[in-house]
């Protein structure tokens, strides 16, 4: 029997070592993802260079030149347009923002019931921190208080008519409190409608497959903009005489509907990512069809088209500033209307505005969009090669 050297074999594991210096640290990140090749280091000074350009003058127009507080137009205009500024300055004018805070917020809802709305705020943050918690126990009751009581318990103290509280009609509601509430109702209804939908559109029954595709294929095919017109303006016209829906329902239900066709392909673009193998051992096992989506199928379908969910949702809280077209004003709309204020024409009110409304919508979106990337990571579990 041939004999062989077995000398050269480890007979025990080989203890960890540190990486090699220049694979960790600063000089490594830099070197891979700044300077990596010819090109990355051709677009990296590039960008340096944008960026010493632009900043020193934002800083100084945000903040070193802003003028912060005032009583009207004069803080934020030079000499020569009538106010205390040197002609040539140039900056933010806060002060217009610290003055229409409050209209910014909450439209003409009246002062002394603005504790109202911002109770609602509170109960908002209160129920969906948890909620996005994934430690937080007891993710059921709270998802019921969120989506279920909340909006109810919103609608009487943003209304009014119960438990003693004046009504204050949706026409003077305005500002951020639009923006939340149209975005909110949006997402929490188009969700789980949108995925209905992309459930009815793979059935095998052809009369709820035909509704479903018609319903999204039509909605899809025309612009919010005429959604909206058509809930503001023209619904009216179909009802019986004596019977209307109050404006900003309308508004409600047209966003609603319009995300859930959008959200419907993107779900289904998720149903058709998973294997064949999954419904088969679904049914395998003996689970019925509502089983078989809830517990195998839709998970995993959710998990895959997460970013495309959250980006759906970030372009309806954009899209909600296109209710101004039915005379309703979200933040957007509040700002450019406190824009035609003489009190405060000056040429850099205009600005300031708008880098405020535009500085708050960056706030929510990039929230969700971070907030989505975490989910991904921790969701991260499976289809790794």
């Amino acid at each position: 029997m041939q004999e062989h050297d077995m000398s050269w074999v480890r007979t025990e594991m080989a203890l960890a070592q540190p990486a090699p210096p220049s694979e960790r640290g600063a000089y490594a990140w830099v070197r891979k993802n700044l300077i990596g090749s010819v090109g990355d280091t051709i677009l990296t000074v590039l960008g340096i260079a944008i960026v010493l350009w632009v900043l020193p003058q934002v800083i100084n127009w945000a903040f070193i030149n802003a003028q912060w507080t005032g009583p009207n137009r004069t803080v934020c205009a030079t000499v020569s347009q009538g106010g205390i500024q040197p002609d040539g300055w140039s900056g933010a004018c806060w002060a217009f923002v610290n003055a229409k805070f409050g209209q910014f917020m909450f439209g003409t809802y009246p002062v002394e019931e603005r504790w109202r709305p911002i109770l609602v705020a509170i109960l908002l943050v209160v129920l969906l921190v948890p909620m996005l918690i994934p430690r937080v126990p007891r993710k059921g009751l709270n998802a019921i208080l969120l989506f279920l009581v909340l909006p109810v318990v919103s609608f009487f103290l943003l209304s009014g008519g119960a438990f003693g509280l004046p009504v204050i009609e949706t026409s003077r509601w305005g500002g951020l409190l639009v923006t939340l509430s149209l975005s909110f109702v949006g997402i929490a209804v188009s969700l789980p409608l949108g995925t209905v939908l992309a459930l009815g559109r793979r059935s095998k029954m052809p009369i709820v497959k035909m509704l479903c595709v018609i319903f999204i294929e039509t909605v899809r095919g025309i612009p919010l903009i005429t959604v909206l017109f058509f809930a503001s303006v023209m619904l009216p016209l179909f009802l019986p005489a004596g019977v209307t829906f109050d404006k900003f329902l309308r508004a409600l239900i047209g966003v609603s509907l319009f995300a859930a066709a959008y959200m419907a392909e993107v779900v289904r673009g998720g149903l058709q990512a998973i294997p064949k193998g999954q419904y088969e051992g679904a049914d395998s096992l003996g689970l019925g069809y509502w089983q078989k989506m809830g517990l195998i199928v839709l998970p995993q379908a959710l998990k895959l088209v997460i970013p495309a969910i959250v980006n759906t949702f970030i372009g309806m809280f954009k899209d909600t500033s296109l209710v101004l077209i039915i005379s309703i004003f979200d933040l957007l709309g509040v700002v450019k209307q406190n824009l035609s204020d003489a009190n405060w024409a000056t040429p850099q009110t205009a600005k300031s505005g708008l880098v405020f409304a535009a500085f708050v919508f960056w706030l929510f979106c990039f929230g969700m969009s971070r907030y989505s990337m975490y989910t991904e990571r921790r969701l991260d579990t499976g289809y790794k090669r």
